[in-house]
């Protein structure tokens, strides 16, 4: 992974786990699947009207009945599934369960794309959930299992997520990231619109100007510019290696669920969020490509 990708899912993996805190906000006026088709709408709509400016070729053959097919898994079913878990449960909690996705993610992309998952990246995964253990907190006495019904409606959302990884990543190699998720998101959109589009759209004009700008935001940096992001990297590098960096997740959403919602903070996520820390810096060690500093040599 080049260091400069390192970097920015860095940064988009902050805006993504501010997202649960966000769905709180925008959760009183919206319900869950209003909220999946205005924010994927919106970024479909975004991608649309920058089409002509877009680089590259959009998918075709094969690669645009999968490109579609991602769009109804990823933006149909697995959103509806996050959001909906998300509600039912707690904006940090649910930052903490994002750290079960780079495993399931990088199983899927051992599985079907025969990548290989190092010692070191293994290691990383262990003190990732490690760190998990301790943000969840599953010691204290106000830790309540019967919460697990709304985690495991969020978890089921990262299949999703994981197909969406391991279809992309082959159509990338042929076709700009850019197009196939302006496709995706637009199939996807088509579909949620005849699901509750009536609703929606109703339960849209009553909307505060924050609940509207929190959409907007969502559309276009967490969707447009995250998910683009997020397909040229896997392009050049192992989907396991990507995947580590969704760790870093729970450390930023219980941080902004603290700072921005209220929710209360333990010892446990200060710990947690070292253990998950020093899990990154293992997996992702030897895996960050330096830049070229090769010079040529002046003729004497």
């Amino acid at each position: 992974m080049k260091r400069a990708h390192l970097i920015i899912l860095l940064a988009m993996n902050f805006f993504w786990a501010g997202a649960y805190s966000a769905y709180k906000i925008i959760g009183d006026g919206l319900p869950a699947g209003g909220i999946v088709t205005l924010r994927f709408g919106l970024a479909g709509l975004f991608l649309l009207m920058a089409w002509p400016w877009l680089p590259g070729r959009a998918p075709r053959g094969r690669d645009l009945l999968n490109t579609c097919w991602m769009g109804v898994v990823l933006v149909v079913v697995g959103q509806r599934l996050q959001v909906y878990g998300n509600q039912l449960g707690t904006a940090g909690n649910s930052s903490v369960l994002m750290a079960v996705e780079p495993l399931i993610t990088s199983l899927a992309a051992a599985v079907f794309l025969r990548e290989h998952i190092g010692s070191r990246r293994l290691a990383g995964f262990a003190l990732g959930m490690c760190g998990v253990v301790l943000l969840n907190g599953v010691w204290r006495k106000e830790f309540q299992w019967t919460g697990l019904v709304p985690s495991l409606i969020f978890v089921s959302s990262f299949l999703c997520e994981a197909a969406g990884s391991v279809l992309g990543k082959p159509i990338v190699a042929r076709a700009s990231a850019v197009k196939m998720l302006a496709v995706a998101l637009l199939t996807g959109t088509a579909i949620n619109l005849l699901i509750d589009g009536r609703m929606t759209l109703r339960a849209a004009t009553t909307l505060t100007p924050q609940a509207w700008g929190l959409l907007l935001a969502l559309a276009v940096i967490c969707t447009a510019i995250g998910y683009t992001v997020w397909f040229i990297v896997i392009r050049e590098c192992p989907v396991n290696v990507a995947a580590l960096t969704i760790f870093a997740q729970s450390v930023f959403g219980v941080a902004i669920a603290a700072l921005w919602v209220g929710e209360k903070l333990h010892w446990g996520q200060l710990f947690g969020s070292l253990a998950i820390v020093a899990g990154l810096v293992l997996g992702l060690s030897r895996q960050i490509q330096k830049p070229s500093t090769s010079r040529q040599s002046s003729p004497a």
